[in-house]
């Protein structure tokens, strides 16, 4: 008997065996729906590194060039080993990765360098995976509603991804498709990582990382919702309308869903393309000025801002129809909207800063929460150093040496950013995030930190802080006098603006003038 049971035993072991692996090498099976691989895989991974740091560091005196040496080797193979854990546990965890390689200047360069990468290893869903979600989300077959539908994806993230198809009238739409796992597994990955979080803090006290966690648990529902992004496009292109450089692609409503979004297909080449813009003879400068306009406009006069502007969702094109060069803004899930408060204080804090009124950036500052911080604060804002702070960010263009200061601080100085980071109101982080991807995009440009950037971030404020004022008097003469006051402002910098385009040309002019007595034409 005993017998014939370990024999049934050991066939049924056997049957279970093969149909695992038959089961895996045909798809049908994914590791990954598996919680306690999910959960295994990132323990052992924060396991991995937080002995990494604790054993490595540990016999080397601190500050010490060996120990700068060790510190960068091990961020290195730490940032490795998160990036490796991103890709295999998808979904969440590539979110999440996607937004610690965007924070350019708040973390060591190892981690975001390493990290960047993910922006283009988001996982895709097969096309079996795509027809299921439309069918469930649609009810109907891809055939029944498209005359043709591109099995091969435009693009993937992390959450979604992008086909090209033509409607039955002839129209072309790029369809958004989430995938079908992500939504499932997201809470679970989101707990998973408060719980890692605060093990990592007891181990590192001087780490505070909740606000990454915080700042997931309230953004990722949302941007799962891709009715709450068709909303948030109309509501951008509708508050930007003036801006005729800017094209929002149009929402196909009838086939849209929570999980399947359909829009206008519009082509371009991506923001840091710079070979794209030769190509099509596209001004660079004009392209950053436009970018400049457009975020001050969302960020001083709104406070409604597209918090994603990766070199992926920011195209540029020249229209087909008119010739004249477009931003084509895409993926809208992300936006943050700030309180009349936050606003303000942060437009106080930009004038400040770019007409180098110490005295009100540090009031301001510690109004959003930096406290005795604030010249830490100030820098991770402006990416600048505290010394070209104090000289005038406007007056002082950024040099390679500084950019590499900068970069160095975030590792030297990343138990006190992480601090600030959980001080600062909420709002701020994505803020962050959000000027270091518009710096990134400067950078391949070759454009970072003009002055005709600060002016038009000035021009915005002083237009915001009058509106502010207009809106809470009643008085005429003191709407009147607002106005003018205004005017004027707006007149300084537009004669300021001016006359730095004077200098540029006599500038030239001098420098044509000498070459051309220094090589004379031959006769």
């Amino acid at each position: 008997m005993a017998r014939r049971a370990l024999k049934l035993a050991s066939w049924t072991s056997m049957a279970l065996a093969a149909s695992g692996v038959y089961l895996y090498s045909n798809k049908y099976l994914d590791l990954n729906d598996f919680g306690a691989v999910r959960v295994g895989r990132a323990v052992a991974t924060t396991a991995v590194i937080s002995y990494d740091y604790l054993t490595s560091l540990r016999s080397v005196p601190y500050g010490s060039e060996e120990y700068l040496q060790l510190r960068s080797k091990v961020h290195l193979r730490s940032a490795r080993r998160l990036c490796e854990l991103c890709c295999a546990n998808r979904g969440t965890f590539i979110k999440v990765g996607q937004h610690l390689g965007a924070l350019d200047y708040l973390l060591p360069e190892e981690y975001t360098s390493t990290l960047k990468v993910l922006h283009s290893q988001a996982p895709q869903s097969s096309v079996q995976e795509v027809r299921q979600v439309i069918r469930e989300d649609l009810g109907k077959e891809i055939h029944d509603l498209f005359m043709s539908f591109d099995d091969t994806p435009l693009g993937a993230a992390s959450l979604a991804q992008v086909h090209k198809a033509v409607l039955h009238d002839g129209r072309t739409v790029a369809v958004k498709v989430q995938h079908p796992k992500v939504q499932a597994q997201s809470s679970k990955d989101i707990l998973l990582m408060e719980v890692l979080v605060l093990a990592v803090k007891q181990l590192f006290p001087e780490f505070e990382f909740m606000w990454l966690v915080d700042e997931a648990k309230k953004n990722l529902p949302l941007e799962l919702d891709f009715l709450n992004e068709g909303r948030n496009a109309e509501k951008v292109a509708q508050m930007l309308k003036h801006f005729d450089f800017l094209k929002v692609p149009k929402i196909y409503w009838e086939l849209s869903t929570k999980r399947v979004l359909l829009m206008e297909f519009v082509d371009g080449g991506q923001v840091n393309d710079r070979d794209y813009m030769e190509r099509n003879k596209i001004d660079v400068n004009e392209i950053s000025r436009h970018l400049g306009k457009m975020y001050s406009e969302m960020i001083f006069v709104s406070g409604f801002v597209h918090c994603d502007p990766h070199p992926g969702n920011v195209l540029v094109r020249k229209c087909p129809g008119t010739g004249k060069v477009e931003i084509v803004l895409l993926d809208h899930g992300l936006y943050q909207v700030l309180t009349e408060e936050f606003r303000l204080d942060y437009c106080h804090l930009w004038q400040s800063l770019i007409w180098t009124d110490m005295k009100s950036v540090k009031k301001y500052s510690q109004r959003l929460g930096a406290g005795d911080l604030y010249p830490l604060f100030t820098c991770m804002l402006t990416a600048r150093s505290w010394d070209s702070v104090n000289r005038g960010i406007g007056q002082t263009p950024v040099t390679a040496t500084e950019d590499s200061e900068i970069r160095n601080n975030a590792a030297n100085y990343l138990p006190q950013i992480s601090h600030l980071l959980n001080l600062v109101p909420r709002q701020m982080l994505l803020i962050f995030k959000t000027n270091d991807l518009l710096r990134g995009i400067e950078a391949a440009l070759g454009t970072r930190a003009s002055a005709t950037s600060f002016l038009n971030m000035s021009r915005c404020c002083i237009k915001a802080l009058a509106a502010h004022k207009k809106k809470n008097t009643h008085s005429f003469f003191r709407r009147t006098q607002i106005s003018f006051s205004e005017a004027f402002n707006l007149w300084q910098i537009n004669l300021h603006e001016f006359v730095l385009r004077v200098k540029g040309l006599r500038l030239a002019s001098w420098v044509l003038a000498l070459l051309c007595w220094l090589f004379p034409a031959p006769h």
